[in-house]
């Protein structure tokens, strides 16, 4: 009884904490490390142009298309793989291969992996629509670039 209480407490609490700890370790240390070049570059050039060395060194943010696209794909391949789940669970009803528990689970998964996969393509479209002008606005203003 104690062995299982310490491994639900290991998964649900020590490594969740663990994890955001190395995430926020990981971004100080990235940060340090843009300092410690910006400062250097002061040191060497006081003429520098900052603004200009501030976006060399930060990596470029995807555009809002980028990231609607990328929606797409992953709403897509849920979509189908859930989809692909709950066919392969009822061929299998129909065939007899499996019976019990593990069919009911196939078609469970399937339909949560469906769900979220339309989410992400709802989201999508949505996105699409309310963020047009914002995606224009963008484009343009790389054009200028």
């Amino acid at each position: 009884m104690n062995e299982e209480v310490f491994i639900i407490l290991g998964c649900c609490m020590v490594f969740p904490i663990c994890a955001i700890w190395m995430v926020t370790k990981q971004n100080i240390a990235r940060d340090n490390n843009r300092k410690d070049i910006l400062m250097a570059a002061l040191d060497k050039n006081p003429d520098v142009d900052i603004e200009d060395l501030m976006h060399k060194l930060n990596p470029p943010t995807k555009l809002l298309k980028e990231k609607l696209l990328k929606k797409l794909l992953w709403g897509m391949i849920l979509s189908f793989a859930g989809i692909g789940l709950i066919v392969i669970d009822a061929i299998a009803a129909v065939c007899n291969i499996w019976t019990g528990d593990p069919a009911c689970m196939t078609a469970g998964w399937g339909v949560v992996i469906a769900a979220i996969g339309v989410g992400l393509l709802v989201n999508y479209n949505m996105g699409k629509k309310l963020l047009a002008k914002e995606m224009e606005a963008e484009l343009k203003n790389l054009e200028k670039k």
